[in-house]
């Protein structure tokens, strides 16, 4: 059986190889022009970031004044860090999102820890893979409302910066060159910069490959089970990441598979609730019904709730879940045998777990929180 270590380090060897399968029946790969600008941390690979936004201190302790000031949204009631907070590895704690008007969001808030990485960064759209043009979603997006920018409000929310001494003056310093740094141009450049700085990457897991710290023996059997052909977790997060869509410097390939995992079958032919139905949103084509991506596990521990929609409450239920093959609703609007679904991923099949193994599964998944990460002032709130 491979160790932690070894499967990690072959894992990394075969994505810079460029092999592994697409899935899922999205795009099968993705290049990105790019200019690397971060070092690599704890042995991750290099960071790589679009060579039109180039990664400065400034532009980064720019971006992270704006992603927590709630002057960014339409009515100044809310910022992007209500729906992603730092203790909670920027998610949110709730089922569902919450826009700035009150209007619920069909879909949990993603962490954004290590979304450098990230190749796609959405729960389901496979052309999203790049911050600036995913900001654009929750500063202008209509249905549903997030930040709630529009033509109606847009001058009034710039407005409220270049009335702030301190504030333009960090635009100065990130955008040196323009006449009138103030800009929702310059704003969505910042933030992103922010959030590719929020690498996590000092877990106990981690520092367990390093050699600087143990694992309980209960972590050491969840770990086993996690990288081994019983439970088959490392098929979607066997990655540095702990998922199987990730970009770095080097690699010649990206691969974004999205895989349907059996969540739901409201009618019995593979239907997942509008507008929740995955990749098929984007694609129409039926064999892509329910696919999601596979979120990274870093930090698992403290974003419950679970899935694209914050349905399942708990890593033990999540285990159930995947060890049912399948999630059996017998009653309500979304009743139906998901272990049916017949665009169920291959990958998602019954799985013998004891009691024990899913306890030991869960306190590997806890070893994954990086302390440091969820605490560390450079990444919280500058008011």
């Amino acid at each position: 059986m491979l160790s932690g270590l070894s499967l990690l380090a072959s894992t990394v060897m075969l994505l810079a190889c460029g092999s592994g399968g697409s899935g899922g029946g999205g795009p099968s790969s993705t290049h990105s022009h790019a200019t690397p600008v971060t070092p690599a941390l704890n042995g991750f690979p290099e960071a790589i970031i679009p060579a039109s936004n180039p990664y400065t201190e400034e532009k980064m302790q720019l971006g992270r004044q704006l992603f927590y000031d709630t002057r960014l949204s339409g009515n100044g009631s809310q910022s992007c860090a209500s729906c992603h907070q730092q203790d909670k590895a920027f998610t949110d704690g709730r089922p569902l999102a919450i826009g700035s008007t009150g209007e619920t969001h069909p879909r949990n808030s993603q962490g954004l820890a290590n979304v450098v990485y990230h190749a796609t960064l959405t729960w389901a759209n496979p052309v999203l893979t790049e911050l600036e043009r995913q900001m654009e979603v929750p500063l202008f997006g209509e249905h549903p409302v997030e930040m709630g920018i529009n033509d109606q409000n847009k001058n009034t929310v710039l407005s409220r910066f270049r009335q702030d001494p301190a504030v333009i003056k960090q635009f100065q310093a990130a955008f040196p060159k323009d006449a009138d740094p103030v800009s929702f141009a310059n704003i969505i450049a910042a933030i992103a910069s922010f959030e590719r700085a929020l690498v996590s990457s000092d877990s106990r897991y981690d520092q367990f490959l390093q050699k600087k710290a143990t694992l309980s023996a209960s972590e050491l059997r969840g770990m086993n089970l996690f990288m081994g052909e019983k439970a088959e977790c490392f098929h979607c997060h066997g990655s540095f990441n702990f998922n199987d869509q990730v970009k770095f410097k080097g690699l010649s390939q990206v691969d974004t598979p999205f895989h349907n995992t059996g969540l739901y079958n409201i009618d019995g032919k593979g239907g997942f609730p509008f507008p929740n139905r995955g990749l098929f949103e984007s694609t129409l084509r039926a064999q892509d019904m329910g696919a999601f991506r596979a979120p990274s596990l870093r930090n698992v521990a403290v974003t419950a709730p679970y899935m694209h929609d914050g349905s399942i409450a708990t890593l033990k239920e999540v285990l159930d879940f995947y060890a049912a093959g399948g999630r059996h609703i017998t009653t309500g609007i979304y009743a139906g045998d998901g272990r049916t679904n017949p665009y169920k991923s291959d990958l998602i099949t019954r799985i013998n777990l004891s009691e024990q193994d899913k306890s030991d599964l869960i306190d590997f998944l806890g070893t994954l929180t990086d302390d440091k990460f969820l605490k560390n002032p450079r990444f919280s709130n500058p008011n």
